[in-house]
């Protein structure tokens, strides 16, 4: 009998311990840019792949333990992952269901949800079979397995990339505009800030382990190189939260930018949603939502270029107040 592997010989340790670490930078910097709905989605998503991805080590490499206790950590561990993987999405989701309105909004939600409810419902048909592989050690259970996963990871591929085309819709309206009004270095300055960028870049993730997954052998572990490049596809999932704790942050530094460079137009009543600043509307700096065509059309608080200098359409401002 092989001997049982240390725990942090093993990358679930480390794929664990980056989970902690990115729940205890995600309250760092709520505690910063102040405690929202979308500021959660990294913190929830993060704390349940740290779980998931000890739990694993508990129910395939502890062949001590009791099949029960194998089998229900299997079970929970394949929650919790539903929760990492599909979970992330809800923060493309929330910034949308802000700046989408009529028709694409309901195209956007319809499509987000037929596709969520089939992601849940081939983790659990997984969760199930791998249940019944503990319980009786068949090939044959592993071999569905990895074909539900070959429907799972697609699954979660085409939401990430239905998530993606809606915000890099919205990033060609914005910078279509930049090109009217503002400059080539105002360009820069919005791709570099983009939230709508940074979340496309999950889909390329989601499309790896489509692929990638397939040619799993044995369950839970990297044996060949596909499952290795899968690993690594997984590793850059676990760490995708820094990105949006970027994002967050950099959400701060513009509206501070904003608050000190912008001043609030005269047409503006003070008793104007339009008039008010994010810490007026439950946001954390000063920044005056303004109204335009550019801004109706990408949502009732976008920043039209002309005011501004640069069409900005920063999502993720809309939706700090919770």
């Amino acid at each position: 009998m092989a001997p049982v592997p240390v725990y942090f010989e093993l990358s679930w340790s480390i794929l664990s311990t980056i989970g902690a670490a990115n729940v205890f930078f995600g309250f760092v910097i709520a505690s910063i840019t102040n405690f929202s709905p979308i500021a959660a989605v990294p913190i929830v998503t993060s704390a349940a792949g740290s779980v998931a991805n000890g739990l694993c080590y508990y129910a395939f490499y502890l062949p001590s333990i009791p099949v029960t206790n194998r089998l229900v950590a299997s079970v929970f561990a394949d929650v919790l992952w539903l929760v990492q993987e599909a979970g992330v999405s809800f923060y493309s989701y929330i910034i949308l269901s802000r700046i989408l309105l009529g028709r694409p909004w309901y195209i956007f939600a319809g499509s987000f949800w037929t596709i969520m409810v089939g992601i849940a419902v081939a983790r659990i048909l997984i969760a199930i079979t791998r249940a019944r592989w503990h319980a009786s050690g068949s090939s044959e259970l592993q071999d569905m397995v990895n074909y539900m996963h070959m429907v799972y990871f697609p699954l979660i591929a085409l939401l990430e990339c239905v998530s993606a085309y809606f915000l890099l819709a919205t990033f060609a309206k914005a910078k279509n505009d930049v090109l009217k009004h503002g400059s080539k270095a105002d360009i820069f300055h919005y791709l570099m800030c983009s939230t709508e960028v940074r979340l496309a870049l999950l889909a390329v993730i989601g499309v790896m382990r489509a692929v990638t997954y397939s040619f799993q052998s044995k369950p839970q572990r990297a044996t060949g190189v596909a499952g290795q490049v899968d690993r690594f596809a997984y590793t850059m999932e676990c760490l995708f939260p820094i990105m949006l704790y970027i994002d967050l942050l950099s959400s701060k530094i513009v509206s501070a930018q904003r608050a000190y460079n912008i001043p609030t137009p005269s047409r503006l009543g003070p008793s104007s949603p339009q008039g008010q600043s994010a810490t007026e509307l439950g946001g954390d700096v000063g920044a005056p939502f303004q109204t335009s065509e550019v801004s109706h059309a990408l949502g009732p608080h976008s920043f039209s270029a002309a005011d501004s200098g640069f069409a900005r359409v920063d999502s993720y401002e809309h939706v700090l107040r919770g």
